[in-house]
């Protein structure tokens, strides 16, 4: 299985939030898991809420695409969550 790796800040963009949320489509359309993270650098620790906003928001909006498989969870300085492709029908 392939993992592909989206990378987001605390404070993302909505610009490149599509951005990257039209890359997330197309790995999940080729069968290829995709986990996104939102990575925080020094103190930005304590924006913590608004990483796990975006990661549920960009979860809601890949909804038809795949199915979360691992709900948010922190990790050290990394707020990870994975996405894995719906069955082909």
């Amino acid at each position: 299985m392939v993992v592909k790796e989206i990378r987001f800040g605390p404070q993302t963009d909505d610009h490149d939030f599509q951005f990257k949320l039209n890359h997330a489509k197309g790995f999940l359309n080729e069968g290829a898991k995709v986990k996104a993270y939102v990575f925080f650098k020094g103190r930005s620790i304590v924006f913590s809420d608004q990483g796990e906003v975006l990661l549920l928001k960009f979860a809601q909006e890949l909804e038809e695409f795949g199915k979360v498989e691992n709900l948010p969870s922190l990790e050290g300085k990394r707020m990870t969550m994975m996405i894995g492709p719906k069955k082909k029908k």
